[in-house]
């Protein structure tokens, strides 16, 4: 019913930059919140930041002041700017959201994205 697809992933330089974009589709009725979490080898999959509509984006405390995320909602767009970008970011970068799919309440219910590598060399 709703697909998202990440890009903007890649290989970069500690302390480069890379922004990545997923884009939400299908059948949309609202969406009610976005957000961006990833996956290291051997590790949990975990928060980097997720906004819901009306309230504040929450950032991990690993990414505070380095990253950046943004929304587009008329395109269904999430944006995350990576900047000073270090080995320890590297990751499957998700893109999550919470998507009504009509404007029944018990509609809602969260999708992924496939993920996109993020790898940051020393």
């Amino acid at each position: 019913q709703v697909q998202l697809v990440e890009s903007g992933g890649g290989l970069v330089q500690a302390g480069g930059s890379l922004r990545l974009s997923c884009i939400a589709s299908g059948t949309i009725f609202n969406i009610n919140a976005m957000g961006w979490y990833r996956q290291a080898p051997g590790k949990q999959r975990e928060l980097v930041a997720h906004h819901t509509n009306g309230r504040n984006t929450n950032y991990a405390d690993s990414v505070k002041g380095r990253f950046t995320m943004s929304r587009d909602d008329a395109k269904n767009t999430v944006y995350l700017q990576m900047n000073s970008l270090k080995v320890e970011d590297t990751a499957v970068y998700y893109c999550n959201a919470d998507v009504f799919t009509s404007s029944w309440m018990g509609s809602l219910a969260p999708y992924w994205g496939q993920g996109t590598q993020v790898t940051v060399s020393s």
